[in-house]
């Protein structure tokens, strides 16, 4: 199982709501800083990241993201 915390950059306020419907995504939340929220994902391969971070950046509203990828 490969986990990673993506970083999402989004004036619109509901942004983690609208992460969280997202199946890939197992937690979402706002936060304070230079990102608004941040979506964690576990996933079994580490190729399927970039498809889900793909998705989130279709996300009306998305700006930017930044990927940190749990290192055990």
């Amino acid at each position: 199982m490969v986990r990673a915390i993506i970083l999402v950059k989004s004036p619109k306020k509901l942004i983690a709501a609208k992460l969280r419907k997202l199946s890939t995504v197992s937690n979402s939340f706002p936060t304070s800083g230079q990102f608004d929220a941040v979506a964690i994902i576990d996933v079994e391969q580490l190729g399927e990241i970039k498809e889900i971070t793909n998705q989130i950046q279709k996300i009306s509203g998305v700006e930017r993201t930044e990927t940190m990828v749990e290192v055990q």
